[in-house]
């Protein structure tokens, strides 16, 4: 039977490029997508910018134009990151559209008739400059435990306590470094611990094939906690200046980004839909159709409770399937461009590697559960050039040849007694692989398939065909052997082709026939078939190729100034700041009159935040505090800082600060000092050691 599908990938937020996160999900969708479509099911795959929010409000107007203006901007780099990687989406959309608009509005006037709604009156921070109503993000000051100065509203990086923005000591606003104060305003809540929604959703969550098992039981967790676990409420709501859609006869009120932002899904849709005719609320109602999302792990709290609730209450069809990833790290560690630990795709194709290299890679390490995959360089490099050069292209080389040169091109007859003893009939491996698609089983589909290859090729180095050609005297079973082998090779190559679409493509003229259906590979190619002169389908990975991806020391990574999505806590890059004054030794220099320097000289300072592990009095030192650095990968430093009148011991232990790495040790009479740290300072007495923002780890790089 036929099915109709509506698949969707979770939507980036609209104020900054595409990371390999992103490129990771958007191939694991194409692939499933691809697979789909050569099953003959109807599907439709459509994506969409996030475009709403603070964020993107406040960035735009940093840079001088309006947010339309950068949500366009940033809208039109993502086609060259789809086509580069062969990622086939129907559509690509936004949520700042009249379809978003129109379908939110509809959800949210649905939830009101239903009693869903309710309005109350919150206090929280306001800047009195700004005028406007802060989230946790924007507001900063001294923590409540520790008294480490510069923390954010939540949570103290220094100490890792957790407390609301109203009780930070000497708040200030990140925007305008003014002091917040405390302001009324009403705000509208969607009722999700009413009985009704428990009930839909303990039903939804248990309901078979909605979620991972994994994944239902952790929505389960949140939908039965108790006490301050208890789940509560959603505020919807937020107040003007904010970039968004308005809510319906509340001047001056908007939808909270993450209301509308999965609307985006049906919007983007819904777009679709008009440019190709079909019929959008009529093929949602449709009970055989099936709605189902790729999404990452971090975002399953609102794509498990909140979004199919708003779809259930605004009657609206509810997901199939949200199927949830893991993230992806490289070489073991979380990404960070700063540490050289991140991917940039776009740097990928620059440097002529082939994306579908990264297609098979990320295939083969995907699987139908939430666990992180890993790129490892090395790994890569091998695992590449050993299945598709020595195994699956190796199958077509070793033996077209022979039936061009010999044979004219024609392929001789292959019966279907001539299938390779000791694996599963031509069928079963097609149908056993088929079903490692559909249930996103992809790194079983890969490791089956190489399997299959392995057999072949054994079959290929037992029999000889090279030594058959030159002793020429058994033309009839070369030709049989070879157009074996080539049939071998098309049903690889159709089992392979949800991952590599191109060298499909590729394979589909040099044998000048289709595979586009997995059905193609059902029988083989009858006598006398006429195939094309076989060219390269694909190149080694070459180890200059992976330096120059990750190589970050010789051209910098892109700066894309981007801020976080507003459901994310903030993750800022650290850069140095205007004339840091260096602490070295006893002095701590003024940096005035400093001359001009190159990008290159700059490269050269190695930046490193580093975690004070320890900090202690040297005796016979006025000015010097000993610190223990933790630099992550860089092992511990010992450093000799001027800061003595500046700063107590004490209070330095668990703070991040920057240090430079790679100075030359110095050695002093009270020990080696193995690096400097920064501090400001100027024209007024006192010293400043550099902190980063929040979310910075030990052993990151400052660039």
């Amino acid at each position: 039977m036929t099915r109709k599908i509506f698949v969707t990938t979770a939507l980036p937020y609209a104020n900054g490029s595409f990371h390999i996160g992103h490129i990771m999900e958007y191939i694991q969708a194409d692939i499933w997508v691809r697979f789909q479509r050569m099953q003959g099911h109807e599907l439709h795959f459509v994506g969409a910018d996030d475009a709403h929010g603070a964020p993107i409000m406040l960035k735009a107007e940093a840079e001088g134009i309006t947010p339309e203006q950068l949500v366009a901007r940033i809208g039109a780099e993502r086609k060259q990151y789809l086509d580069g990687f062969h990622i086939a989406f129907d559509n690509w959309h936004s949520t700042h559209s009249p379809e978003n608009t129109e379908l939110s509005q509809d959800i949210y006037r649905q939830l009101k008739a239903a009693g869903l709604i309710y309005t109350k009156s919150i206090e929280q921070f306001y800047d009195p400059v700004k005028q406007m109503f802060l989230a946790d993000r924007y507001i900063k000051g001294e923590c409540p435990k520790c008294g480490a100065k510069d923390q954010y509203g939540d949570a103290c990086e220094v100490c890792g306590s957790v407390y609301a923005p109203t009780d930070l000591k000497n708040p200030y606003s990140t925007l305008t470094g003014a002091t917040p104060v405390m302001k009324s305003s009403e705000h509208y809540f969607f009722k999700l611990s009413d009985e009704r929604c428990r009930d839909f959703l303990k039903k939804w969550l248990d309901e078979a094939g909605h979620l991972q098992p994994q994944v239902a039981n952790k929505a389960r967790e949140w939908l039965t906690g108790e006490g301050d676990k208890a789940l509560g409420d959603w505020d919807i709501s937020r107040d003007a200046p904010y970039f968004g859609i308005p809510i319906p006869d509340a001047p001056g009120k908007y939808f909270y980004v993450w209301l509308d932002a999965p609307v985006g899904y049906l919007a983007s849709f819904k777009n679709y839909c008009a440019k190709k005719g079909i019929d959008f609320d009529a093929f949602l109602a449709d009970p055989s159709t099936e709605q189902i999302h790729f999404i990452g792990k971090d975002i399953i709290y609102f794509h498990t409770l909140f979004w199919p609730a708003m779809l259930h209450f605004a009657q609206k069809k509810t997901p199939n399937q949200i199927n949830v990833h893991g993230f992806i790290t490289v070489s073991g560690e979380k990404m960070s461009k700063s540490r050289g630990t991140g991917i940039d795709p776009l740097r990928y194709l620059e440097v002529g590697m082939n994306p579908e290299w990264l297609r098979y890679y990320i295939a083969a390490k995907l699987n139908a559960s939430v666990e992180d995959i890993d790129f490892n360089p090395d790994d890569f490099m091998a695992r590449v050039n050993s299945d598709l050069i020595g195994k699956y292209v190796n199958i077509a080389s070793r033996s077209a040849k022979f039936v061009t040169e010999k044979f004219g091109g024609k392929l001789a007859e292959v019966k279907p007694i001539q299938w390779l003893g000791g694996l599963p009939s031509r069928a079963d491996l097609i149908s056993r692989i088929a079903e490692q698609y559909d249930s996103r089983e992809f790194g079983k589909a890969i490791r089956d398939s190489m399997q299959f290859a392995d057999k072949v090729n054994q079959y290929v180095d037992v029999v000889k065909p090279w030594a058959m050609a030159k002793a020429g005297d058994n033309d009839d079973r070369l030709h049989e052997l070879c157009s074996e082998f080539l049939d071998y090779f098309r049903v690889l190559t159709v089992l392979l082709a949800p991952v590599l679409p191109q060298v499909r493509d590729k394979v589909e003229k040099f044998l000048n026939c289709s595979l586009r259906t997995f059905d193609d590979a059902l029988q083989p190619l009858p006598a006398g078939h006429q195939i094309s002169a076989y060219t390269h389908l694909m190149t080694r990975v070459e180890e200059k190729q992976l330096d120059a991806l990750l190589d970050i020391e010789k051209e910098p990574a892109k700066v894309t100034n981007s801020t976080p999505h507003p459901a994310t806590p903030a993750k800022s890059g650290v850069t140095p700041p205007s004339q840091p004054s260096p602490v070295k030794g006893e002095g701590v220099s003024s940096g005035a009159d400093t001359p001009t320097i190159s990008i290159d000289d700059f490269s050269k300072i190695d930046l490193r935040i580093a975690k004070i592990v320890n900090a202690e009095h040297v005796e016979g030192a006025d000015k010097l505090l000993r610190l223990t650095l933790d630099v992550g990968a860089l092992g511990t430093k010992q450093v000799f800082a001027g800061i003595k009148s500046a700063y107590d011991p004490a209070t330095l232990v668990g703070r991040l600060t920057v240090m430079v790495a790679n100075l030359a040790p110095r050695k002093m009479k009270f020990g080696m000092s193995e690096g400097m740290v920064l501090a400001a300072s100027g024209e007024a007495p006192g010293l400043f050691i550099l902190s980063p923002d929040a979310g910075a780890q030990p052993g990151m790089k400052v660039k």
